[in-house]
């Protein structure tokens, strides 16, 4: 599996609402362990309640060995969770810790320990800020994601801070020591090496000499952008055509356009708020320009895209969107993980929405715990060392497997949707693993873009680590 585009989660600047990490840019039931009673229909029901999909027993009730981590009580585990809430309005990742901590806790808590999330809004420009306070009373990070993570990944290395993001956001943070992310790190491969060639290779081969970029002017976008212009020649396709458009917004989108149309472009990658791109769609069918397809960047899968962009553009342009190897949840009937986490929203925060960066959040807090379930006496090495062990990570099948035990293992599946009218649908990519297509097209960066930060790099070791 892999990370989500990260192309600013949940935010940008004004108008440039790039929400969601690199994000092409993982998942559980907890409850109480069986007793000596386990014959009796009271135990097969907690039994029941502690199961997620195909993991078994995440949380459960207990009598907890004493600990001396900071965050952690004979009676709670406090653990921050990281959000631009404040600047993007955006609830999503702080819903699902709400979610998981009250179907959580109802179950048992971790071994007894109730889960304690406590919001920590970087608001985009803060995260640096918000570490250190989670530095000061968090036992670790989980199912939170911020855009501008580089500022803050040296603090939370400094404290010794365990962290298990929903979605990494810059290349410091994505993959640093510490770190495990329920998606995978997949450090130095490109995220999107078998979705793009799918579209130029068998999707679209007529578009493979006409590959067009738009980016919003952002450090974060600038970088992707520069990651595209190696990868797509590397994957058999020609870039004729990159662009910028303004953090504050565009007002009159026909420019670009009509560059597209010289340009004769065939293929979009657009990196940028959805918002955005609903306008240019609408202007290029304005002007009869089709393109073969647009990847809309998976920040724009949701309804709020379908109805922004409107049956006309939704109905000329073909958009796709790679969805990083989880269940699609309109289709959630189909997938009992899935499914469950729906029941758990309809339960405990039913004007919540299960949104992708949510599933991921789910998938972080479903990994934090098992991991945390394990350790006899809860300490920061213990759970990360147990998250690490994960080989094979499907969030109890909320999405593709994924090995987490390296951070340089390149993704091995992925699932693309398509826009339309009525909504988002699974595109025709031709999966063969279930709902997945695991053949996957592996692409390694040759260009020096930065490296996740490790422990070493602030003077520690994980024998620091407590």
């Amino acid at each position: 599996m892999r990370r989500l585009r990260c192309l600013s989660v949940g935010v940008v600047v004004t108008t440039l609402a790039m929400a969601g990490c690199a994000s092409r840019s993982n998942n559980t039931t907890a409850g109480n362990t069986a007793t000596a009673s386990a014959g009796t229909a009271s135990s097969a029901a907690a039994a029941s309640q502690a199961d997620f999909g195909t993991l078994k027993n995440v949380c459960k009730p207990g009598t907890p060995a004493s600990s001396t981590s900071q965050g952690v009580t004979a009676t709670e585990i406090k653990l921050g969770v990281f959000t631009d809430m404040g600047f993007t309005k955006n609830p999503e990742v702080v819903d699902a810790a709400k979610v998981f901590a009250a179907w959580c806790n109802a179950a048992g808590g971790i071994n007894g320990r109730k889960i304690v999330p406590v919001t920590r809004d970087a608001a985009y420009f803060a995260d640096a800020q918000q570490v250190l306070a989670s530095c000061q009373s968090d036992f670790a990070d989980v199912g939170g994601s911020a855009a501008l993570d580089d500022l803050g990944v040296k603090n939370r290395l400094n404290c010794l801070l365990p962290e298990f993001p929903n979605q990494p956001g810059q290349i410091l943070s994505t993959g640093a020591d510490l770190q495990v992310i329920a998606g995978g790190a997949s450090v130095g491969y490109a995220p999107y090496a078998d979705f793009y060639s799918w579209l130029i290779k068998e999707a679209y081969p007529d578009s493979a000499d006409a590959v067009g970029v738009i980016s919003g002017d952002s450090p974060i976008t600038k970088v992707i952008a520069a990651q595209l212009a190696e990868q797509i020649p590397a994957l058999g396709g020609k870039l004729s055509y990159s662009d910028l458009y303004p953090a504050t917004g565009v007002s009159d989108w026909t420019p670009y356009a009509q560059s597209l149309k010289s340009k004769k472009v065939k293929g979009l990658v657009f990196n940028g708020d959805f918002a955005s791109l609903a306008k240019l769609e609408q202007v290029l069918t304005n002007i009869g320009y089709k393109l073969d397809w647009i990847d809309t960047n998976n920040n724009a899968y949701g309804p709020a895209f379908i109805a922004l962009a409107g049956s006309a553009a939704l109905s000329a342009q073909n958009n796709y969107a790679d969805i990083s190897g989880v269940y699609p949840p309109e289709k959630a009937s189909s997938n009992p993980a899935t499914q469950q986490v729906v029941d758990l929203y309809s339960k405990y925060d039913p004007k919540a929405q299960l949104t992708l960066p949510a599933l991921r959040a789910f998938s972080a807090w479903l990994l934090f715990a098992t991991a945390a379930s394990d350790c006899t006496t809860l300490t920061r090495t213990c759970v990360y060392q147990n998250a690490m062990k994960q080989t094979a990570w499907t969030g109890g099948g909320l999405q593709a497997p994924v090995d987490l035990s390296s951070t340089t293992e390149p993704p091995k599946c992925f699932n693309a949707e398509k826009a339309t009218v009525t909504g988002w649908v699974p595109a025709d990519f031709k999966p063969n693993t279930g709902a997945y297509r695991c053949d996957s097209v592996a692409y390694k960066f040759t260009g020096n873009y930065g490296k996740p930060l490790t422990l070493a790099d602030v003077g520690k070791t994980m024998a620091d680590v407590k």
